[in-house]
């Protein structure tokens, strides 16, 4: 019996996406910040990366000189910790991972930052078998990362940071964002301690997870003279001009409406008030 020449071209196509072929190589020198893609495997070039100046961070000094000094050792091919960044919503941690790394361009133009989805973790590996053996020194970032109930996306995570059996790549370093410091709820963790046969096992491997990173970065509410602070700072650097009286009572009006204070609202507030003088943010 004869097969036709579309049926052989189904069968072709079906084994192609069983057996994709090897992905082209990445050209690194095309941009400095890359996002990972599977399916197929792919790491898509960032013509701009969304990030403030390092300088403009208030209230996150501690953090930010850690955070600076273990990438410039990275960046300059010396040992390294992966690090967690952990605490409360929109003060900044994701803003530190990408100033730190574009105020280090300059000295390290080879520094570039991978940034890795969630739900993306399964393909991990595959992603750091791109990146191994290239000439340039690598930040994987993670933003927001979290597990909850029967997910089982932070055993991949797990084997970035342990390495496996080929150990992690000399040139990648893992940084990770969370608003929780173990990366699952505390009612889970409970959860499981109180209905395990051994609740001490049960909850072990994921809560040390987060013992994995070598640097934990705490990041907490901002006070009020911080607020008004990050808000000065951009006023100041992108020239809009307004007094002090007048910016704190609309500072503080606009954060009383969104009923929380923060790095986030601060730049939320600077982005209305930049917009009604009619300065544009470049």
């Amino acid at each position: 019996m004869s097969v036709s020449k579309k049926a052989l071209r189904r069968i072709a196509d079906a084994l192609e996406r069983m057996s994709p072929p090897p992905a082209d190589a990445p050209k690194f020198k095309q941009a400095v910040a890359f996002v990972w893609q599977p399916d197929p495997d792919r790491l898509v070039p960032v013509p701009k990366v969304n990030r403030i100046p390092v300088e403009l961070l208030v209230g996150v000094n501690r953090s930010r000189d850690t955070l600076m000094a273990n990438t410039s050792q990275f960046a300059a091919g010396m040992p390294a910790n992966n690090a967690l960044l952990w605490g409360a919503r929109g003060m900044g941690k994701s803003s530190l991972v990408k100033a730190v790394h574009g105020a280090l361009q300059t000295n390290y133009p080879d520094l570039k930052m991978v940034e890795v989805q969630r739900e993306d973790l399964p393909s991990i590996g595959r992603c750091l078998n791109m990146l191994r053996g290239a000439s340039e020194r690598f930040i994987m970032f993670c933003d927001d990362l979290s597990f909850g109930h029967d997910d089982a996306h932070y055993k991949s995570l797990k084997a970035v940071l342990d390495g496996g059996i080929e150990g992690r790549p000399d040139n990648v370093v893992l940084y990770a964002t969370s608003n929780r410091r173990h990366l699952m709820p505390r009612d889970m963790i409970e959860n499981e301690r109180s209905s395990a046969i051994s609740p001490s096992e049960a909850v072990e491997e994921k809560v040390s997870l987060s013992d994995r990173f070598g640097l934990w970065l705490g990041f907490h509410p901002c006070d009020q003279d911080d607020y008004l602070a990050m808000i000065r700072g951009y006023c100041d650097a992108y020239g809009v001009d307004i007094d002090d009286e007048t910016m704190r009572a609309e500072a503080i009006e606009w954060q009383a409406t969104r009923g929380s204070r923060s790095g986030r609202v601060a730049w939320q507030y600077f982005t209305d008030l930049a917009g009604r003088r009619g300065i544009k943010l470049t």
